[in-house]
């Protein structure tokens, strides 16, 4: 078992594990066996760098155990397959579902890590043919491979990008089924969600190649969706409050900060309160 050596100025996230889930989840550990909130997500819920997140601000007003499930750069197959953890949320009062990108998840054209899903594992036999003069030894991560895609063939790397929203949305539905219950979707961003996540410039904004269409396609499955867009002030005040390492400033300044998770815990208590 290995651990993050966490260098000056770093968060304690007190790391902690539940159940038969090999996940390291974000502390404090809390009990599963009461009534709670499960919070579902990728690096916004985990709440890198915020020494408070969303979830824990929602536990101060509502003054109900939240339990923390995000993971750090977590795609669908995460929790879609970590049955412990699907399980969990089935039993909490309401799941709250952040809405992440497609690129984290297996698909027809290439298979990710298990836990860390925003690493690329392989391409299939169908990628290789459509990419025959790609070298796909060299790529890592899986934004790195689709970057390099989209500019050797724009035209060919529109299959795929269609590809991933297509199983994006399946993969949603099973992952809302799995859970059953209130769920209430949370679109994190910064912007609101776009009517086409194509285009020519770069890959697209987080969370990648997600459409307006998209999440109505699934918000049918949901009790609720709360969208939130932090405000002017919140992107003014970039960092202040954050706490990370000198190492770490690039990587904070590219995640929202402490205002925007608290804009994000007033609209999550109080589209849950109404739900009570």
């Amino acid at each position: 078992m290995t651990y993050d050596v966490m260098g000056p100025g770093a968060l304690d996230y007190l790391p902690c594990r539940y159940g038969t889930s090999k996940l390291l989840f974000r502390g404090p550990r809390r009990k599963l066996d009461e009534p709670s909130l499960a919070f579902l997500g990728g690096t916004e819920t985990y709440g890198r760098f915020i020494p408070k997140p969303f979830s824990a601000v929602v536990e101060d007003k509502l003054r109900l155990p939240c339990v923390n499930f995000g993971c750090l750069n977590a795609g669908l197959d995460v929790f879609v397959y970590d049955p412990f953890v699907s399980a969990a949320a089935a039993r909490a009062k309401i799941t709250v579902l952040q809405i992440m990108g497609a690129q984290n998840m297996a698909n027809r054209y290439y298979s990710v890590h298990p836990r860390r899903n925003d690493r690329f594992v392989a391409p299939t036999a169908l990628l290789k043919s459509i990419f025959r003069e790609i070298d796909f030894s060299e790529f890592h991560f899986n934004k790195h491979m689709l970057t390099t895609l989209k500019k050797v063939s724009f035209d060919r790397f529109k299959v795929i990008h269609d590809e991933l929203q297509l199983a994006w949305v399946a993969r949603m539905r099973l992952l809302m089924g799995q859970i059953g219950g209130d769920i209430v979707l949370l679109w994190f961003a910064e912007h609101p969600p776009p009517q086409d996540s194509l285009c020519r410039r770069s890959l697209g904004s987080d969370p990648l190649f997600i459409t307006h269409d998209m999440i109505d396609q699934v918000a049918v499955y949901a009790s609720k969706v709360v969208k939130v867009v932090p405000s002017r002030i919140a992107k003014q005040e970039g960092t202040v409050g954050m706490q990370f390492s000198p190492l770490e400033a690039h990587i904070a300044a590219e995640l929202p900060g402490v205002r925007a998770h608290a804009e994000v815990a007033t609209a999550l208590a109080k589209a849950i309160g109404d739900m009570q």
